[in-house]
């Protein structure tokens, strides 16, 4: 976790402070579970509800004092709640491992973790759909390889966006749904020494669901799943940003990040204005993106468990969390203060001599009589003449210029199949498939 890079609210729930609180609920609601079966006494689950009641300060250096002796992070916790509470706490953790703990323990904290993902997703989704109705007819080209392609608008970009972080939202939902399990049912998972109401307790109490079949450990296979999604969920903000960064560029310039009073681009040259936000979740997204492949590689543990996927959850869990949750703020400050710049828009349109109207014409021609392949070629030939102009000359004027081409359409036609707003009259249609 970089303190740079992280947000209160989702760091907090990494916290050893959290974490320990966790483990208490989880072993105070199973000893509770226990004495409603008659297994425990019922003043031993009410003397660790008394105590907590109490809201008292989880002492994390003490607990650490203890683990340097036991070697064993929660026979450490367990036996500094007992110095708390007193002879009742000997009956915590009556036929549980410490899987149960920690496993479940994990599962409440992405869960919670998810639930702060969600509304930053939430907040991504407003300021998408407000900038793309804002600007549903801006006209702007489209690219494909980087080159000019055909006319869109900047509001159908924006509108791709959110539809691509609303599936990233469904996305999450499912994985969170995935990852919210609770294990309570003892070494290697039998429920030998515990009974399995125990485990439906806990879990009812912590909003989980109960783990149909556990070895000594959660599968990890769930785990592998949340994580790929934060990938997956990185990858869009990448994604976004990147286009983002295109066009600042100097030579483009369609767009920008805000740049505040006072703000300096570079050490060394007063002019500059970089697109550092984006490029900094670019480099965010691939932090998250390496938390996948770790994940996955815990699936396969040795049969009913190790703990070689337990250092790794040490790492990933709070720094793919925590670097996507401000990730995902920062897209919605960029996306929110975005400077859009409609006149290059257009000017970049224009750039070209109108080369980006010439698949109207290739079309109007084979519909008038001529194969495709002379369409392609009087078309082609006309245009590369523009290209090679640097749009200095215009595609409209070199076909009307050209006998074959006004052979087979009037000048007139070939005019209309220069309209900008021809493209663009499917853009309610879409706007109501992505924002029904």
């Amino acid at each position: 976790m970089v303190p740079r890079y992280s947000r209160p609210e989702m760091t907090a729930i990494w916290s050893p402070e959290a974490r320990f609180a966790i483990w208490f609920e989880i072993e105070a609601h199973a000893t509770e579970a226990l004495a409603d079966l008659g297994v425990v006494p019922r003043e031993a689950a009410q003397a660790l509800w008394d105590w907590w009641a109490t809201k008292p300060v989880i002492d994390v250096p003490a607990i650490d004092a203890i683990e340097a002796v036991t070697k064993h992070d929660v026979i450490a916790f367990l036996t500094w709640v007992a110095e708390q509470v007193g002879d009742n706490a000997r009956f915590m953790h009556q036929g549980m491992t410490s899987s149960d703990v920690l496993d479940t323990c994990l599962a409440v904290q992405l869960a919670r973790a998810a639930d702060i993902l969600l509304a930053d997703l939430d907040q991504l989704l407003v300021i998408l759909e407000r900038r793309a109705r804002e600007h549903k007819f801006t006209p702007t080209i489209g690219r494909s390889h980087g080159i000019h392609a055909e006319p869109v608008t900047f509001g159908l970009k924006l509108a791709q966006a959110y539809a691509e972080f609303k599936r990233n939202r469904e996305r999450l939902v499912a994985a969170r749904a995935d990852i919210a399990t609770c294990a309570i049912s003892g070494a290697v998972g039998t429920f030998a020494n515990i009974d399995p109401r125990v485990e439906q307790h806990v879990a009812d109490k912590l909003g989980l669901a109960v783990e149909p079949v556990s070895t000594q450990v959660i599968p990890r296979d769930r785990h592998a799943m949340f994580f790929a999604t934060l990938g997956v969920i990185a990858s869009s903000i990448e994604r976004l940003a990147t286009e983002v960064r295109h066009l600042q560029r100097t030579e483009v310039l369609e767009a920008e990040e805000y740049f505040s009073p006072g703000q300096k681009g570079s050490s060394a040259m007063p002019h500059k204005r970089n697109p550092v936000l984006t490029e900094n979740l670019t480099g965010l997204a691939r932090m998250v993106r390496s938390a996948t492949i770790p994940a996955m590689e815990n699936v396969a543990l040795w049969h009913e468990r190790d703990i070689s996927h337990s250092s790794v959850e040490r790492y990933i869990g709070p720094d793919a969390t925590i670097t996507l949750d401000f990730a995902l703020a920062r897209l919605s400050g960029v996306m929110d203060k975005l400077l859009i710049y409609p006149e290059r828009m257009q000017k970049n349109l224009d750039r070209m001599g109108g080369l980006v109207h010439s698949q109207r014409v290739l079309l109007a021609l084979t519909q008038a009589g001529v194969s495709r392949e002379d369409s392609y070629r009087l078309v082609q030939r006309n245009a590369m003449k523009v290209w090679e102009s640097d749009g200095e000359l215009s595609l409209l004027e070199l076909l009307k210029a050209d006998p074959e081409v006004t052979a087979a359409l009037s000048v007139q036609e070939l005019e209309d199949k220069f309209d900008l707003g021809y493209h663009f009259k499917q853009v309610d249609t879409i706007f109501d498939r992505v924002f029904a």
